[in-house]
């Protein structure tokens, strides 16, 4: 449990005022910077916080999960989709289940009070959020995270914790600077014939409504906790509904922020979560629900679409999935690229919005400084090194880690069959042996050769660790068939190899027209999609991948709207 203890909300931002300061310099710099430590052993007393951390987690197993929400009816069944992909057990926790009226209901009558708090109480109230999910909870998070999305533990530390914390502060940075931008008064003057008139103006930022942010089954906490802080940095309330796969991390979460808000003197019922199962699902319902103002989405494409199309006249901040492409046209070092592409199609077994699925090379091949390398020399040679990362078992547990879904093994399968139908299976995929879980749920990538004309089999996104080495013309062809996929169906980020630098310049805008993030002759140690919060904007809202950004203004200006009264000055 949270030891949240009574607070006041302007010492709360004078406690948290120097961190928030250093934070907007990061975000006016686009440097590095974070007041977290990036490694689990870099963690204050680490071992313990550990420990602990694993104790609350299993504490959860088959219990029940208060949150004290209005209008509690009954208990809600475990949901049959919290399985651990690394034990195949169920999480078996049973949650309280509230009708979705209620929670309107209740969210709706904590919102004056909240909205009538200073921006700076508000934004010190959630700082403290994030403070207390970091020193309290950030392993239990961490455990929560991992067995029910199959991440790492590293990777659920570092990038659905520390990392999605730090997206967090960073959407409350912009929350500040928007609402910094309106006086709270004003003395307007001005000649109307021979009178001067005079008027004493007030402005009053005025949050939309409820939203309703939806998280997804792969990374529920690193789109959600910044979604949420813009929403209630704004004076929103927060109605959370998560993938029926990971409810457990935001159940976590939206207790925590229950429980300072409530120490803060605020009605706790600004956050509320929602559940729903996938034979029951409640997602359009809640979309269209009268009382709904924002909506945040992050998951599949074809609900995300929806969202878009039907959200009004709630505004809707979205973030789906598409295919993110590679151009190989040149390499000064090609075995550093073809090392770094490998391992960046492993990572977390392609289960991210930003790992690579297309890698388009000219049909002559690839120009090094040793001279030019084949086509299929190129393909062999991203399949070898991919095989490398992942025959060791143990090396193949840190990097791929385990697959969420069946749903991911059974469409692999299918698409291996269409594949060799259509293609050259360069790599099939297999389960490996995990050296701590060995019922744990796993898959070697699939990597597919295909031909520009096989587009059926790539041109949409392929959830999962799921590759395909696509031949074209030339090098103007690979660049003219990548961008044109982004555009069609969406892509988040995207990687250009070539040493000619007017080639560099065309990807770039070609790149920009079509909406997609750019990493440009990126080797070494960091992967190719890693997003640095304070600095890399995720996602442009340019294509079908989303129409939001993590984060800028516009992702959080939208969720107030300014009213204003005027009055003869006295």
């Amino acid at each position: 449990m949270t030891s949240a203890a009574t607070a006041d909300p302007a010492s709360l931002y004078e406690k948290h005022r120097s961190l928030l300061e250093a934070a907007r310099q990061a975000c006016a710099a686009r440097s590095y910077w974070s007041p977290y430590p990036d490694m689990p052993g870099k963690y204050p007393d680490a071992d313990r916080a550990r420990e602990a951390g694993l104790a609350a987690f299993t504490s959860h197993h088959g219990a029940r999960f208060a949150l004290a929400q209005a209008g509690v009816a009954g208990s809600f069944a475990a949901s049959a989709q919290e399985v651990s992909p690394y034990t195949r057990a169920a999480l078996g926790t049973v949650y309280e289940w509230a009708p979705a009226d209620a929670l309107f209901d209740a969210a709706e009558a904590a919102m004056p009070a909240w909205a009538a708090a200073s921006p700076e109480a508000r934004l010190g109230v959630l700082m403290e959020v994030l403070d207390t999910l970091y020193r309290e909870h950030l392993f239990e998070l961490t455990y929560a995270v991992m067995h029910t999305t199959g991440q790492s533990f590293n990777m659920a530390y570092a990038g659905s914790g520390v990392n999605a914390l730090d997206r967090g502060i960073e959407a409350l940075v912009y929350a500040g600077q928007a609402m910094e931008n309106v006086p709270r008064a004003a003395r307007w003057e001005r000649d109307f014939g021979k009178t001067r008139v005079r008027l004493d103006k007030r402005y009053r930022i005025t949050p939309r409504g409820i939203a309703v942010c939806f998280t997804c089954a792969s990374f529920p906490t690193w789109n959600a906790w910044p979604s949420m802080m813009a929403s209630l940095a704004t004076g929103n309330p927060v109605i959370v509904k998560p993938h029926p796969a990971t409810v457990l991390p935001m159940a976590i979460s939206v207790r925590v922020f229950r429980q300072v808000l409530a120490a803060a003197g605020f009605d706790p019922n600004l956050v509320c979560m929602v559940l729903d199962t996938p034979e029951a699902p409640a997602g359009k319902t809640l979309v269209k629900h009268p009382k709904t103002a924002i909506v945040d989405f992050t998951g599949g494409v074809r609900f995300g679409r929806w969202v878009e199309q039907n959200a009004w006249p709630a505004i809707s901040f979205t973030e789906t999935a598409g295919c993110n492409t590679v151009v190989l046209e040149s390499a000064a070092d090609l075995d550093a690229a073809l090392r770094s592409l490998a391992t960046t199609l492993c990572l977390f077994s392609a289960q991210m919005c930003t790992s690579p699925q297309n890698i388009y090379v000219p049909r002559r091949g690839v120009e090094t400084p040793a001279g030019l390398v084949s086509f299929d020399e190129i393909a062999r040679r991203l399949a070898a090194a991919v095989r490398e990362l992942t025959e060791d078992p143990k090396k193949a547990s840190m990097i791929l880690a385990a697959i969420q879904s069946d749903a991911t093994l059974a469409s692999m399968d299918k698409l291996a069959q269409d594949g060799a139908a259509g293609g050259e299976i360069l790599l099939r995929p297999a389960p490996y042996a995990h050296p701590e879980y060995p019922s744990a749920r796993t898959s070697t990538p699939l990597m597919i050769k295909v031909d520009k004309k096989q587009r059926a089999l790539y041109a949409e996104e392929r959830f999962g660790p799921i590759s395909f080495v696509v031949a074209c013309d030339d090098a103007e062809d690979a660049l003219r068939q990548a961008t044109a996929d982004v555009r069609a169906e969406g892509g988040l980020t995207a990687f250009l190899y070539s040493t000619d630098e007017r080639y560099v310049a065309r990807a770039e805008d070609a790149y920009a027209r079509a909406g997609a993030q750019l990493t440009i002759n990126q080797t070494g140690p960091m992967p190719l999609n890693f997003a640095a919060a304070y600095s890399d904007y995720h996602v442009t809202g340019l294509n079908p991948a989303g129409n939001a950004s993590l984060t800028d203004l516009a992702f959080v200006a939208g969720r107030f709207r300014i009213t204003q009264s005027r009055r003869p000055a006295a």
